[in-house]
């Protein structure tokens, strides 16, 4: 736990306030001007998400996140993103805030809770981890076969996660428990709601004997509005949130998309200062998920850049994005910086492989390279490298601007 007293230097307000600790998410608080922030500084020099306070080891580390007009820790100026271990009667400056750090209390890991109070107005409750019962309060047509399904807690609360992590659905199906895990769609800096966006899954053209996919499926036909369904988590490791980057290179196929969707909402949120290019690949353009979303964050945020790519386009359908599959040519003109990118990798196991492989031989850093498993049976044999013919484009005025976007499972 820790203890502060927060001072206004420009109408002298003295409050105390205490950070507990919080699990789940690492003990990790946000300082900054955005609502979401876990400590909210109401003033136009405070960056929207500024700075953080970092439990680890038994210790507090604060650490400025590039903000704007910086921070200061007893007189000396902050490196972005230098951990500064905290000591009791430290002084941080933040704008027009003074930050005084009164006491700290080293905690015990071994006792979490799931359940912490939040430190806003509302007085609710955040969920962190663990079981929990939501219901359905909206269901979105994102295409002709993907929903997204948007819950809230019952009893109301908040939801904490990190970008990119999933939750286990547990369920009753014919009379049969069924567990199921789905990527966590929305993002966490609008933590009223929780969403899953899900696929259906028809049985293969070429084997319709075999079971369509049992909980999408099922899902599809029987989740309403008002329908309660119990899930764990959240959980996972795919997030962006845990590693510091000025340039990400999200690169997603079909359903995969959903846990770049959280992640690249979330950086948009926050007011984050990071270059993100946004590569997917979708069958036909009516088969883009999120296409209208994307087209809004592309408009209203200079650095998030799209990059869509269809392989399958039919005649009907106007499309004057990228054609064909994913190739080194295509990446090149999508993100000629790819090398400097941190680059995260979600879709079809085929596809994740091949990706991985391509960049493998273009000698990019692989350190700089995570991927998550997004359903499908894995490759029986090595996956190769897509060839690299030129970029093709359709012809015609461009709408939106696209050459410059446990494991999880989705049935």
């Amino acid at each position: 736990m820790l203890k502060t007293i927060l001072i206004n230097s420009q109408s002298n307000e003295l409050q105390e306030k205490t950070l507990k600790r919080k699990t789940g998410i690492q003990g990790e608080y946000l300082i900054g001007r955005h609502p979401s922030c876990d400590l909210v500084l109401d003033s136009p020099v405070v960056s929207r998400v500024h700075a953080r306070i970092l439990c680890q080891g038994g210790q507090y580390y604060f650490a400025d996140l590039g903000s704007t007009d910086g921070s200061r820790i007893n007189n000396e100026d902050m490196d972005v993103n230098q951990n500064w271990l905290l000591r009791e009667q430290d002084i941080i400056r933040i704008g027009d805030f003074v930050l005084l750090v009164k006491e700290l209390q080293e905690y015990d890991s071994n006792q979490e809770q799931n359940l912490v109070v939040d430190g806003n107005s509302t007085g609710m409750k955040r969920w962190t981890k663990g079981k929990i019962t939501v219901r359905c309060v909206q269901i979105i047509d994102q295409t002709h076969d993907v929903k997204t399904f948007r819950f809230v807690a019952d009893p109301p609360m908040l939801f904490s996660y990190k970008p990119g992590q999933f939750v286990t659905l547990d369920l009753e199906i014919d009379g049969k428990p069924v567990k199921r895990s789905y990527s966590i769609s929305s993002a966490p800096s609008r933590p009223y709601t929780l969403e899953i966006t899900v696929k259906r899954v028809p049985a293969p053209a070429d084997a319709p004997d075999v079971p369509a996919g049992l909980v999408s499926n099922w899902l599809h036909d029987n989740i309403k509005v008002g329908s309660e369904v119990r899930l764990n988590g959240p959980m996972g490791k795919f997030t962006c949130a845990d590693h510091s980057a000025n340039k990400l290179l999200f690169i997603s196929a079909g359903s995969g998309i959903t846990p770049m969707m959280s992640m690249s909402e979330w950086l948009c949120d926050i007011g984050a200062d990071v270059d993100v290019v946004f590569v997917h690949s979708a069958r036909s353009p009516k088969d883009i998920i999120f296409r209208q979303k994307l087209e809004l964050m592309a408009a209203l945020h200079p650095n998030f850049k799209p990059a869509i790519t269809t392989t399958r386009p039919e005649l009907d359908q106007a499309w004057w994005g990228y054609i064909g599959r994913l190739n080194q040519a295509m990446l090149e003109e999508m993100a000629p910086d790819f090398r400097d990118r941190i680059i995260y990798v979600c879709g079809p196991n085929p596809f994740m492989a091949g990706v991985k492989e391509m960049l493998a031989g273009l000698d990019f850093p692989m350190e700089n390279y995570y991927e998550e498993s997004f359903g499908g049976k894995k490759p029986s044999k090595k996956t190769a490298a897509a060839p690299t013919p030129e970029p093709v484009k359709a012809e015609g005025p461009p709408k939106l601007q696209l050459v410059k976007s446990p494991s999880t499972c989705s049935e």
